[in-house]
């Protein structure tokens, strides 16, 4: 049966199914949205995705808009074939020039539908919010860099810079398989560049929803896990020791508790301190101003620590994760472990963390090891004006009066991978977010939509002036 449809109803059913269409988006706008969906809703977890089917429809998009073969690579390693990244290239004017790599990551963390209030594979938008699985962490970065190329092929932007985008896949499962280690042994060349713009710093909204500053990430904290082991011959419970393997490492536990690392500010978290102060203002302000100008001010030290997040900006810090112990209610322990999780200044050593908290410890009967391989440690990268001015420049054009203010972050990025191969990266995005987060990593995971949209200009205009600098 051929029913018909009046116009007022079709545009009704359009709006309900589109809501993002209902903001009159400009048509740009709009075909970003649909980039954004298709990224979203492709599956790229470890467990039933594929990185590789995200790569192909985004070279797919690029190729659409006039990017040759020849400047777009899916490359995956041949025992890994859903692990495949997307390496694309603007070349540049200037030959001699290092690129610009424009970076993100695919992979997402698994979602379990049964726990969320949406499907976390479909784009929904509501209330002012996307929701989805990768919705910020990091399909809306990856969504904007392949926007962002995009635009300049289809203005004939000639850059002096060649701008190199890769969009890669396992950041969040690395000791599975990692794609920026992986370009960087086996495709070197595709990673190099001047510096890198990568995730990792966004803006920060107050609680009306008003933008406080704007964040651009120099450096960040290296994640490191160790066990602490306790092994004895155990015995009867009937008869107790005080050689107890539990009560070793408990009270070893309660020493690292009480035990803070010294505090150690970089750059990037005396720069944070020194303009958060002022924005902030109050007793945390003067304490964070008091901390910037002498580290050594136990009391300012005392007040700042209070907020978990700066706690970790300005020292090295470890802590208990998981426990275990014991094999009988009625047998004296043969073994108890413990992993400490570490999150390590940049600049201090993995095995000079571990010779720390053998020190802090204080007990020979307690085994510390490093679990894994180390992550790579180097030193942040400098805020040089030539890094901080275009960010300024456009920020103030978009956003007058919010200032920008440099931030180390305390979680992991690719970015560690490529600062230890003397590639300075950056984390910027343009996204403003409550302080609460955006639920990254965990249930419905959520993007602001009017912050992606700014977002994306914001980073369109900044990478344009970076790729004419001289």
């Amino acid at each position: 049966m051929i029913r018909t449809i009046s116009v007022a109803a079709l545009l009704a059913a359009t709006a309900l199914a589109s809501p993002a269409m209902a903001q009159d988006l400009r048509p740009d706008q709009l075909a970003f949205r649909d980039l954004y969906k298709e990224l979203i809703e492709t599956n790229t977890t470890l467990s039933s995705g594929s990185c590789t089917a995200a790569a192909q429809a985004m070279a797919a998009r690029m190729k659409a808009a006039g990017y040759a073969d020849a400047d777009l690579q899916v490359i995956a390693p041949a025992d890994r074939p859903k692990d495949g990244a997307l390496v694309a290239t603007l070349k540049g004017a200037d030959a001699k020039a290092k690129p610009i790599l424009l970076l993100a990551h695919i992979d997402v963390v698994e979602a379990n539908r049964a726990d969320w209030e949406r499907d976390p594979f479909k784009l929904v938008e509501e209330d002012g919010f996307f929701y989805a699985r990768g919705a910020s962490d990091d399909k809306a970065q990856a969504a904007v860099w392949t926007d962002t190329l995009i635009r300049f092929k289809q203005e004939g932007f000639q850059p002096r810079r060649t701008l190199r985008m890769a969009l890669t896949c396992g950041e969040e499962t690395p000791d599975t398989f990692n794609g920026v280690q992986y370009l960087i042994a086996n495709h070197r060349d595709l990673m190099d560049a001047e510096f890198v713009l990568n995730e990792g710093a966004g803006g920060r909204l107050n609680e009306a929803g008003e933008r406080v500053s704007l964040g651009v990430q120099a450096g960040e904290k290296v994640y490191q896990d160790y066990t602490l082991e306790v092994t004895n011959i155990g015995g009867h419970s009937s008869a107790p020791v005080r050689d107890n393997a539990i009560y070793h490492l408990s009270a070893g536990l309660a020493r690292l508790a009480d035990y803070d690392f010294p505090v150690e500010l970089n750059d990037a978290v005396k720069a944070n301190f020194e303009r958060m102060a002022t924005i902030e203002g109050g007793a945390s302000g003067a304490a964070m101003a008091a901390v910037a100008k002498n580290p050594s001010d136990a009391a300012a030290v005392a007040t700042v620590a209070r907020d978990p997040g700066r706690n970790s900006m300005m020292r090295t810090t470890c802590v208990a994760t998981m426990v275990n112990a014991g094999h009988a209610p009625n047998a004296l322990p043969q073994r108890a472990r413990a992993n400490v999780n570490c999150r390590i200044l940049p600049g201090e050593g993995v095995e000079e963390t571990r010779q720390a908290l053998v020190k802090v410890l204080a007990d020979d009967a307690i085994k510390v090891t490093t679990v894994g391989s180390p992550s790579p440690v180097s030193p942040p990268p400098t805020l040089s004006k030539d890094i901080m001015g275009p960010i300024e420049k456009v920020s103030a054009k978009l956003w007058p009066g919010v200032p920008v203010v440099p931030v180390m972050a305390t979680g992991a990025t690719d970015g560690r991978f490529l600062n230890a191969v003397g590639v300075p990266a950056y984390g910027l995005t343009g996204f403003f977010s409550e302080l609460a987060g955006n639920g990254a990593h965990g249930l419905n995971e959520k993007m602001r939509v009017r912050s992606l949209y700014e977002g994306r200009d914001f980073l369109y205009e900044v990478v344009k002036i970076y790729a004419n600098q001289k």
